[in-house]
This record gives C-alpha cells, structure tokens and sequence, in this order.
C-alpha cells in the first residue's frame, strides 16, 4: 500500500450557501451553511451556538456513538448524524470544506442526500492550489463484527467502488445490493435515497422520544408486522396525519420509492459518509455486507491507524540496481554544489510534483571526522540539506536552463528527526509539492528514509535566482 501525492488540485466550494430544517432526533431548528475550506484541511464542523465556536475535525477517532447514526465528540462537543452532510462532499468530489451549525445535528431534509448536494453545486466547486492526496490500495484489509455478521472489505481497484448488501431478515425488505462504480455516479444514483425505519424500530423511537424530527417525508418505514390500531393511532398522532395505511409493497403511505433497492443505496450512501472519516481518499474496492455506523466508522478507525503507519514509513519502491534518472554528473550539471557539499547521488524518479533521490552514506564523510568520533552520527542539518538538494532538482527542472539558477532557503517548518543515520547507510529522499511552483518558489514536504525506515521529514520551502 501507498499513500501518492496525485496530479489531481483539490476542490472547495465557492462561496457560502445556507440550509434551513429540523433534526431528526432532535426535532430542533437548525441552519447548515457550507463554507469554503482551506487547502488540506478536510472537512470540518464548526458549532457557532456555543462560546468560542468550537471545531469537530470529520475524524473517525472522534466517533463516540453509532446507534442512530454517526456522531463526533471532541472536548464535550457533539456533531450527530453527520453521515449525509458527509456524503453529499465526498460524492460531489470536495476535498475541503467548513460546515457550519448552530445546533448539535444537520438538519434531516428528506432522509437523503440530495439537498446538501443541490445546495453545494449551488455554492460552485473551485480548484486550489494544492494536490490532492491518495490511499492506494494494494492488499485486502476487512473489518467483521461477529455479533451481527457485518463485514466491510477493502482491495485493490483502479478506483473507489463502494458495493453494499443488505438482509435484513425480512420479507418486506429481502435481500438488497447496490453499486457506486465511480464516485461521479452519487449524485444521480445515490444521494436522493432516504433513511428508512422498520416499525418495530419506529415505535420504540417514538416510545422514547428519540425522532422527533421524523416525518413521513425523511424516513421510509417498513411495516414487518401487523398493525394494530393503537399502533395506527399512536403513528398517526406523531406524524400529524389523518389517515395512515401501508403500500402493497410494505412501506407506509404519503411516499414513493425513489428506487427499488432504496434501502441498500442509502446504507451505501451511509459508507460514502462514515468513510469521509479516514481523512484520506482512497483507491480502492469496499464491499460492504450488512453493513451499519458500527461497523462502518470501526473500518474507518483501522484504515486511519493503517494511513497513519503508512505515511509514517511511507518509504519509496526503488530498484537501487537499475540505472539512475540521474547519475552524479548529470546532478552537477544542474546543481552548483560540490564535494564536500554535495549530498546527493542519484535521482531516479523526477515528475512535475515529486523528485525521488539517494545518498550513499560512507565513513569517508568530512563531517564524520567531528560528528562524533568513536559513534559517527549524520548531522541531522545535513539530511536536511540533503533532502533540500532533491528537491532543488524538482524546482530547477522547471527551467531551461538551471545552470544558470541558484536554489535558496526560505523557510523550514514542521522538521522532525525519527532515527539516526550512520555510515553504511543508503538514504532515500523523497520531495513533493505542496503546491505548484509559481515564480520560482517551491513549497514542499520532503522525508528522507534508510533502513525501511522513516528517519528525517520537514516543510521545506526555496526560491530559485538567476546568477547575474
């Protein structure tokens, strides 16, 4: 598996757009607006009815409850239900984006997607600056939850297809399946299917007030008992209607399906969004059986921990015996450093937005006669400088003639060092944009690995001169 820094600018929405509606299991009014989000910064909940407008970062490690949807918690603070609001980003392919509430649940609307969706296409989607990043999936990984015989398995695609089926045990439902086989395909195929209900679980809700928002408008409910008249009465009394009758196809009346297999398009609607959570695109197939916010959100835990390892060692795959990009030579001829200074040897991969370079690591060093004698250590400044050599080779290839360019400094942020490097050593640095290169100036995250091990990572950002 692989996280890549793809060719693909991440998305936003224009300007600010405004929903009004009640919340499912609240029954309160509530206004969502859609703001436009930073560059990689994901989609974030922003609660403006309480003091100091608190943040929820879409993370699935800030899932604390899943009974009748997803809800987040950070420092007290709740979002419930943000599967749909979630959805509607993910399948109208956002990358960043601020969602706004003064109340602790998105409004319900229909049960669906398809108003977050009208109303993000109504905001306008802009391209940024920065590159979008991708989980590639390259080995199966599942989640099961014995107790209810959900299963969600993840593996290798060309690119993300969600397939959802669902048995529920009932005749009324049956067995359903559906398919997302691009995520272009939500908006017309997905996102206008509704949350759905089965009475038994309609009448222990209403029992303890937990729907207070619902209506026959945002839920389809599937009668799989017989309906007393109590039951009638106490249906018609919560929903304020005169009459309630059920269709020949089992649901109660006042709505039509949108689609035959409605119940198994929303549970995959609820994957799109409970899957936002990894904080990651992913390349890959989800097959999800039976699946539920339980089981979905407890993927989505394992494949963050599993995105979070990976970027930690996220070292290159490079055949060091095939023949370089770039040789030393070649290197001096775009770079103006020299022995002892400079400190890359080979570059083997060089694109508009990333550069792959190594370093052979000898007892031969200069800096090894002082740093330290007795237990040589690499200056972890010099892995540095290093990785800033490779990522001069990215910035001058945008030149014609980089002979005639000098690389500077301007900035390093975020420098960490994980593990020592000694001689004997290979390193391998690895430098991607952050955003493109404009006038010169290139902001980039560089690591430098050896060992199969991550041991130096930092911000970088240098500016290229012309020599007068």
């Amino acid at each position: 598996m692989a996280i890549i820094k793809t060719e693909i600018r991440q998305k936003t929405i224009e300007k600010e757009v405004k929903l009004h509606g009640v919340g499912l299991h609240t029954g309160a009014d509530v206004t969502l607006v859609f703001k436009p989000g930073a560059e990689n910064s994901g989609y974030l909940f922003e609660r403006i009815d309480l003091e100091g407008n608190p943040k929820i970062e879409a993370d699935a490690n800030y899932v604390t409850n899943t009974q009748r949807g997803t809800c987040l918690e950070k420092n007290g603070v709740t979002i419930q239900t943000c599967e749909h609001v979630l959805a509607a980003l993910v399948g109208l392919d956002i990358d960043n984006a601020v969602i706004e509430l003064n109340a602790s649940e998105p409004p319900i609307m229909d049960g669906s997607s398809k108003f977050f969706v009208e109303a993000i296409e109504k905001a306008g989607i802009v391209e940024q600056n920065a590159f979008r990043e991708e989980y590639v999936v390259k080995d199966v990984v599942s989640y099961a939850d014995e107790s209810t015989g959900s299963e969600i398995i993840l593996m290798p695609s060309d690119t993300y297809k969600i397939t959802t089926m669902v048995d529920f045990g009932t005749k009324v439902l049956g067995t359903q399946n559906a398919t997302m086989n691009s995520v272009s395909d939500f908006k017309d195929e997905i996102s206008d299917s509704r949350t759905f209900s089965f009475l038994h679980e309609l009448e222990m809700l209403l029992e303890h007030g937990l729907i207070k928002g619902g209506d026959l408008n945002n839920a389809i409910v599937y009668v799989d008992k017989e309906l007393s008249e109590e039951t009638m009465d106490k249906l018609r009394k919560a929903f304020d209607k005169e009459s309630i009758a059920v269709k020949p196809n089992g649901i109660l009346d006042n709505l039509t399906l949108h689609h035959p297999n409605e119940a198994a398009r929303h549970k995959l609607l609820d994957v799109v969004g409970d899957l936002a959570l990894i904080g990651t695109r992913i390349r890959g197939k989800v097959i999800a059986n039976k699946p539920g916010h339980f089981v979905n959100t407890q993927f989505a835990k394992k494949m963050s921990k599993i995105i979070k390892n990976e970027r930690r060692n996220n070292v290159p795959q490079i055949d060091l015996n095939s023949a370089p990009l770039m040789d030393v030579n070649q290197i001096m001829n775009m770079l103006p450093h020299r022995q002892p200074f400079l400190l890359l040897d080979k570059v083997y991969e060089l694109t508009e937005n990333h550069v792959i370079g190594m370093k052979n690591v000898t007892m031969n060093e200069e800096f090894f006669k002082g740093h330290f004698p007795g237990a040589p250590v690499m200056p972890g400044v010099l892995i540095v400088e290093a990785m800033a050599q490779t990522g001069g080779i990215l910035v001058l290839s945008t030149v014609p003639d980089p002979e005639n360019y000098l690389t500077f400094f301007m900035k390093m942020d975020n420098v960490k060092f994980k593990q020592k490097v000694v001689p004997g050593d290979t390193l391998i640095f690895k430098c991607e944009l952050i955003t493109p290169i404009r006038r010169g100036i290139c902001h980039m995250q560089g690591y430098a690995y050896a060992n199969g091990k991550l041991c130096a990572e930092a911000e970088l950002m240098a500016q290229i001169t012309k020599v007068k």
